[in-house]
């Protein structure tokens, strides 16, 4: 049985709904954000007290676009990966590459500087131009999103699913306002796929059942 630790909202969303577009059986164990403060006992799990955190047989990973390329290898085929007979390859390992590097880490500065840290270390000029960066590096998915419902090989791969992440973390720290035209329209196709749905029930089903408090949106 695959485990995966999630917490509310966080990047670990990106496996948890790889998992639920492939039908996968799974464990969901929901921790409070950020466990390393709030979860002392998961250090002994995880050293680093990151999330997300998969359990797979002898694996174990902590980066979660990369957790959803093992998934789809490992547990396919499924038509949610890119193989390299495809042209669409190399398209679809920089998505599954740029979700993270360039478009989340930005967004998780705009987070700590906004929210996380103490009202005396909160930043609103780092907030701002991180955001701006973000906002800038959007502009890629704007462009492939013009004439596409999806971003690559003519059809839903896992590269939307850990991009459509990255405007779930935007949405949530209010952000989306400033969405294009086509990222607004993509995002909202994303929200409407029945593996999204699933998985924000998963993640709010185990929230509830393991007493975990969703984290505090925008």
């Amino acid at each position: 049985m695959i485990t995966l630790y999630h917490c509310d909202a966080a990047r670990s969303f990106r496996p948890l709904w790889m998992l639920e577009e492939m039908g996968l059986p799974y464990e969901l164990k929901m921790l409070p954000f950020p466990p390393r403060v709030f979860a002392k006992d998961y250090l002994g799990i995880n050293p680093l007290g990151t999330i997300p955190f998969l359990i797979d047989g002898e694996t174990r990973m902590t980066e979660s676009s990369g957790i959803c390329h093992y998934l789809g290898v490992k547990h396919g085929p499924t038509p949610l990966m890119v193989g390299p007979e495809d042209p669409a390859y190399g398209a679809f390992l920089n998505w599954m590459y740029f979700s993270d590097a360039t478009l989340t880490f930005p967004q998780t500065l705009v987070l700590r500087y906004t929210q996380l840290e103490p009202e005396e270390r909160r930043n609103p000029q780092v907030a701002t131009d991180y955001a701006k960066w973000f906002l800038g590096r959007l502009r890629a998915v704007e462009a492939a999103t013009t004439n596409a419902e999806t971003l690559c090989a003519g059809r839903f791969t896992a590269a939307d699913i850990v991009i459509g992440y990255a405007l779930r973390l935007a949405d949530s720290i209010g952000l989306a306002k400033d969405f294009g035209p086509n990222v607004a329209a993509y995002w909202t196709r994303l929200q409407q796929r029945d593996g999204f749905k699933r998985a924000v029930a998963a993640e709010q089903k185990a929230g509830v059942e393991q007493n975990v408090a969703p984290r505090v949106r925008a």
